[in-house]
């Protein structure tokens, strides 16, 4: 897919997002974006929502369009897979490389488009409890080769992961 049809189709799925989310980074290398969100539950019910996204994922945001065939093995090496029944298929969408019951997920994860670039890419979920319930920091980094650079990827990018973190925290409060 050229870049001028990956920002166009990233962009035509830009969700909302939440109030504290930032590119870190965007240059002709790599980006990082982080967004942080207070979420009303313990970090338990937290983590627990993070090991079940086919619950809480956008489905725009998902090769098979629903987002429920989306998995996550909570041990090193585990999977963050989707199966695509319709078309007899099935997708990594990363790896879990670090996990922290309650406390983090990382995972090595090259995420929609950047699945068919010459990028490597890291997720990482924080979790800290805060007197509000459980501070969430989602951090999202890939670098690599992709012509022309991520600097016009990284807001949408941004918009893309904040949308998640919007998900993950109505999902959580709505229990």
């Amino acid at each position: 897919m050229g870049m001028r049809r990956t920002m166009i189709a990233l962009a035509a799925l830009l969700p909302v997002m939440p109030a504290q989310a930032e590119v870190k980074v965007a240059d002709t290398n790599g980006l990082a974006v982080r967004q942080v969100v207070t979420i009303a539950a313990p970090p338990e019910r937290v983590y627990a929502a993070l090991l079940t996204p086919g619950r809480w994922w956008v489905s725009e945001h998902s090769w098979s369009g629903d987002a429920a065939n989306m998995t996550l093995e909570p041990r090193a090496g585990g999977c963050f897979c989707e199966k695509m029944p319709k078309a007899g298929g099935e997708a990594k969408h990363g790896e879990v490389v670090f996990i922290l019951p309650n406390k983090a997920v990382r995972l090595r994860a090259e995420l929609g488009p950047f699945l068919t670039m010459g990028v490597s890419g890291a997720l990482s979920w924080e979790l800290k409890p805060v007197e509000a319930g459980t501070e969430l920091t989602q951090s999202y980094a890939v670098g690599g080769h992709v012509p022309g650079g991520f600097q016009a990827l990284a807001p949408i990018v941004d918009g893309v992961m904040a949308g998640q973190t919007a998900r993950l925290k109505a999902f959580v409060e709505k229990k």
